[in-house]
């Protein structure tokens, strides 16, 4: 029989198990939305306990649907994992226990700590380091803020039986054993996105741990390895694939560029989804952005045929997918998420309303951190439908930011952007998409790509397939291309509107803190 390989899929809302043919066709699946808590506003949280719980329903649930097709679990050789990265946890090494809750990518908690940061003697070194600018976005300030107010997270620390991860450490941890046994590694591509590891080096950097006050004796970090790996994961522990190796490990993005075979230098794919992400292939060597971008790992097979690391330049968008769910969720416009792309069609345009959507501030290129979601241009004839049309646009208008950015640090422009994730089930919002960055925008029919991105790090790992030529002819069939199809005039119109709604967003987090100060000054003076 031929060969499976399962991914785990372990996303911002929820988790999914998913077995791919050799032909990278989804052939079984089980997917599980999981509980967001939000203690305050800008904090965003998950259970730890159900990261583990519900990816290990889906692997279960998912095997099951797999052998009432007539399948074996035997022939499923090896299992992926990719994962919502940034997201930070933190547990104590001897019992393994987690001290708190994972503190989630977009949370913003840590503001005002990142305005002290970027302050610091040495703040402005940093990126030329890791790839990454001081922000409430990477790990590394959320480990700060635990460490400054977390009582738990302090004690474990100072007695060092404090263990650091991202949701990768985290689950192969508990999946291949736990306490005592469980594997303790993070893959380079997540580990890019913690802020402590060197791009170049691919190891720990002791300048930039130093800059956090991190001391090394105090803190468990994990290994960095290889995203493919014949030994560096493990193997399932219990389940029904318990036995099964763990042989790939990717952060969601850099899974999507693999499952988008963006091998060469110059591919991009852009994913739509709680947030969207846009990575460009530059080669060998990294590139540090001039221009707002993240440098990063796109994907790391050094185990396989003596290939190098090859990094990735970054567009950061914070919300995207999440404002659709706004939309539905809070608002009650629409039942779902098709009924947003639905609503905005009974439209023609915006009618002059411009939603900046910028819940957790603004990422890249712009790393506003004070910036909050506004809507402007509302007048009497603002109906239901221009709101979910500048809502799809919001992403639109970011991913063509990014876009200038990314030619203005790689002198190249792109000729063609793959797609995935859910909102570029929005036929609307891809035409808009091709409209606005005056290029066209490929989608594949099958959008798992992320997951398909993990099972081809871990297939390449076990010989499932065997060259990078192979995976290039892997969900190929029913693609979809986008053309530009506006006045190029009218597009840069609506896009130089989105530009003046971004500068008229900015300081309203400052601007609040200032006066809770106040208020509470004026408490303090009237109590005495």
């Amino acid at each position: 029989m031929p060969p499976f390989v399962g991914a785990i899929d372990q996303g911002t809302t929820s988790s999914r198990f998913i077995i791919f043919d050799t032909q990278g066709a989804p052939v079984a699946q089980h997917q599980i939305e999981f509980k967001q808590i939000y203690p305050h506003p800008g904090w965003h949280e998950h259970d730890p306990a159900e990261l583990v719980s519900s990816v290990q329903t889906c692997i279960d649930e998912a095997v099951k649907d797999f052998e009432k097709k007539g399948h074996k679990k035997e022939d499923i050789k090896a299992v992926g994992l990719t994962n919502q990265r940034e997201t930070t946890l933190v547990w104590d090494t001897e019992t393994g226990e987690p001290l708190h809750n994972a503190i989630v990518w977009p949370d913003t908690r840590m503001s005002g700590l990142v305005r002290e940061l970027k302050k610091r003697k040495g703040a402005d070194e940093l990126q030329d380091i890791c790839g990454l600018p001081i922000s409430t976005y990477p790990s590394s300030v959320k480990l700060l803020w635990l460490l400054q107010n977390d009582d738990k997270v302090k004690k474990a620390y100072e007695a060092g039986r404090l263990s650091f991860g991202t949701p990768d450490t985290w689950l192969l941890y508990n999946l291949t054993g736990g306490k005592g046994k469980g594997v303790f590694v993070s893959d380079s591509t997540n580990a890019s996105r913690t802020m402590f590891m060197s791009l170049k080096d691919l190891d720990y950097n002791k300048k930039v741990l130093d800059f956090f006050g991190i001391d090394r004796s105090k803190i468990n970090l994990p290994k960095i390895v290889p995203s493919s790996s014949k030994s560096a994961y493990g193997s399932l522990a219990s389940g029904a694939l318990k036995g099964v190796p763990i042989t790939g490990c990717l952060g969601d993005q850099s899974a999507a560029l693999v499952g988008q075979q963006g091998f060469t230098p110059g591919a991009a794919k852009n994913t739509y989804g709680t947030g969207c992400f846009l990575l460009y292939n530059v080669g060998e060597s990294p590139v540090i952005s001039k221009n707002g971008l993240l440098g990063t790992i796109g994907y790391d097979f050094r185990e396989f045929q003596d290939s190098k690391p090859v990094y990735a330049l970054e567009g950061s968008i914070a919300v995207a997918g999440s404002a659709v769910k706004f939309l539905t969720n809070n608002l009650g416009l629409a039942p779902d998420s098709a009924g947003i792309s639905a609503l905005a069609e009974t439209v023609p345009n915006n009618g002059g309303c411009v939603f900046v959507t910028a819940f957790s501030g603004l990422f890249a290129p712009y790393w506003i951190d004070d910036a909050k979601g506004t809507i402007f241009g509302v007048t009497q004839y603002t109906q239901k439908g221009h709101i979910a049309r500048a809502t799809l646009e919001a992403t639109c208008f970011q991913t063509k930011a990014i876009l200038d950015a990314m030619e203005k640090d790689s002198g190249k422009t792109l000729a063609q952007l793959a797609v995935d994730g859910g909102m570029s089930n929005s036929d609307l919002c891809m035409q808009t998409q091709a409209d606005i960055i005056d290029i066209p925008v490929d989608r594949p029919q099958m959008r798992e790509t992320t997951a398909l991105g993990a099972a081809m790090a871990a297939g390449l790992a076990v010989g499932v397939w065997k060259s990078f030529d192979e995976l290039k002819k892997l969900n190929q069939e029913g693609r979809t291309l986008f053309k530009p199809d506006v006045n190029t005039k009218k597009a840069q119109a609506m896009y130089t509107m989105w530009q003046r709604g971004v500068q008229m967003c900015q300081g309203w987090v400052v601007e609040e803190e200032a006066i809770e100060e106040d208020l509470k000054k004026a408490t303090e003076v009237s109590s005495v």
